[in-house]
């Protein structure tokens, strides 16, 4: 199973969706898993997985199978120093047994050319980073991923759940 997860905030309270799918280029769900975490922290520019990763933790706990994969929407790392960001610290936390693969829409100040990926019919890239598995082993399953827009169908449903939760 691969897990694609995402989280949204009102005010100190944090709400996590995450959607379990059987193969990449699936477009069907096998489950979808939600957590309401409070007390998170505030916002800090630079350390945004001081707020995000606990709450990605609490979805984890209750998934009942370790995923092959999980998909974050943001960076694994940031910049041409791959420092790391949200998504190297939850591989960390995951002691490395689970590769994990950022999706961000939005660039990042220093972002190597070759995390770019352009799918389905828009001509504005995604920028993939991953820690794990390869980059372009990454890139082949976000591209493999069902949709014909910029982001996978299953990308935008997750972030639909998580913006759901807080209404």
């Amino acid at each position: 199973m691969i897990l694609a997860a995402d989280v949204q905030y009102e005010g100190n309270s944090a709400f996590a969706a995450g959607i379990l799918f059987q193969n990449w280029d699936s477009n069907s769900v096998q489950k979808v898993i939600r957590k309401r975490v409070d007390g998170v922290q505030d916002y800090e520019p630079g350390s945004f997985y001081k707020r995000e990763l606990p709450c990605l933790l609490a979805l984890l706990s209750e998934v009942d199978v370790e995923p092959e994969a999980i998909l974050v929407d943001g960076y694994v790392t940031l910049g041409a120093e791959a420092v790391p960001g949200l998504g190297r610290h939850l591989y960390e936390a995951m002691h490395g047994k689970v590769p994990v693969i950022g999706v961000a829409k939005s660039y990042y100040l220093g972002t190597p050319q070759a995390c770019e990926l352009v799918r389905g019919i828009s001509q504005k890239p995604l920028y993939i980073t991953v820690a794990g598995i390869p980059l372009e082993e990454a890139q082949t399953l976000v591209r493999s991923m069902q949709g014909r827009g910029r982001v996978p169908d299953l990308l935008v449903e997750v972030d639909r759940l998580a913006r759901e939760l807080i209404g």
